[in-house]
């Protein structure tokens, strides 16, 4: 029974979300693939044997493939699925079929076709955050205790994990951002704390331990060190909701706000990893996000399953625009290099940038899962 609950919590919404993400990525390409007047001939979900499919009146085959981790949008005269290269029947087509082929478009129509899709995923996390915006309210971070850090001040004061903080020093507490800004306006270092566990109500008062910190997250290893008082805890990774009414545009600018946001403390992340300055093993694959999936299903609210897609549309988009080839980003690149030198890239240059793009994918895919099975084996046994 376990094993078919798990399957349940942790297979079948990890399906549904990929698909969904993968289904809205691969719908951008098609819809502007359409409109520029490329002739689409497979729309996938999955890769390998199909399992279900059918022509559509244009002639598109749409189907589901066994494998579901990812999806292609394959057009008219495409040997791949990433559009890298011609195939061998582009040779035997007419004048007016190469006219609807992806590689006979002018380059600035393959570069709108090559980056629709991680628009569209962008568009689908705004309309998500601003359907959650409009109907529900705010997204806020409960200040609930995800972490007490060892040795920090929160640890030798008895505070434990999932605790929450309803007042500090008299002030109530209804965010982690309020938490944080309690904590720096406390004097004397001491802060009295009054935090719900479970049914309890406690009263817990805290000798605040004096750190020096970088004044910059930024850029955490040049910035200037200042003192500061920390309570050594991090907040737990889920969302509440501030019930304020906002109308369609101000949630719409909320939205955007938000995506932005999340892009960039991405980048930041990325950023962090390459200088060395953030550990790699935060790096996590397939694994780690049906992990994280199953996770928000089963212990949390479909709010919460709704953000967490959300946030791995933006994910997916950006690291889609990233300048490898065989992604997105890659293929936008030789576009605007054909733009500015006007002329197409040969053949064989091209085949030998997405082979080395391919390489760096695998790599890292092999790099992701190493990471993902580590952590799997830490929580199961450690």
């Amino acid at each position: 029974m376990d094993l078919l609950t798990d399957i349940f919590y942790y297979l079948v919404p990890f399906i549904v979300l990929l698909g969904v993400l993968v289904f809205v990525h691969e719908l951008g390409h098609f819809l502007v693939a359409k409109t520029a007047g490329v002739k689409v001939e497979e729309f996938s979900l999955g890769f390998g044997r199909e399992l279900w499919g059918f022509n559509d009146k244009s002639g598109t085959r749409w189907k589901v493939c066994a494998i579901p981790l990812g999806g292609y949008v394959r057009m008219l005269g495409d040997a791949d699925a990433a559009s890298a290269t011609e195939s061998e029947e582009v040779k035997k087509l007419s004048e007016e079929e190469l006219k609807r082929t992806f590689t006979a478009q002018a380059p600035s129509k393959k570069l709108a076709i090559t980056l629709a899709g991680p628009v569209a995923n962008y568009l689908f996390a705004i309309l998500i955050f601003t359907g959650i915006f409009f109907f529900l309210g705010r997204l806020t971070f409960p200040p609930v205790i995800g972490e007490v850090l060892d040795g920090g001040a929160a640890q030798a004061a008895g505070l434990q994990k999932n605790d929450r903080v309803l007042e500090i020093n008299g002030k109530k507490i209804d965010t982690f951002a309020d938490l944080q800004r309690e904590v720096d306006l406390s004097v004397d270092k001491k802060a009295d704390l009054v935090v719900q566990r479970g049914e309890q109500v406690l009263n817990i008062p805290v000798v605040l331990k004096e750190l020096e910190v970088p004044t910059s997250e930024y850029d955490s290893e040049n910035a200037p060190k200042q003192q500061k008082l920390l309570l050594g805890v991090r907040s737990v990774n889920a969302v509440e909701l501030d019930k304020k009414d906002l109308s369609l545009g101000e949630a719409l600018k909320e939205a955007g706000a938000e995506t932005w946001d999340i892009t960039t403390a991405t980048l930041r992340g990325v950023g962090q990893m390459l200088t060395g300055k953030r550990a790699s093993d935060d790096v996590g694959g397939v694994i780690r996000i049906a992990e994280m999936t199953g996770d928000i299903s089963k212990e949390r609210g479909f709010v919460d399953f709704l953000v967490f897609m959300a946030l791995l549309s933006i994910n997916l988009g950006l690291i889609n625009l990233f300048p490898i080839p065989v992604l997105d980003g890659g293929q936008a690149v030789i576009c605007l290099i054909e733009m500015v030198s006007r002329r197409e890239l040969g053949e064989k240059v091209k085949e030998y940038m997405f082979r080395f793009g391919f390489g760096v994918i695998m790599a890292l895919v092999v790099f992701a899962t190493w990471n993902d099975l580590v952590h799997l084996f830490k929580r199961i046994f450690v």
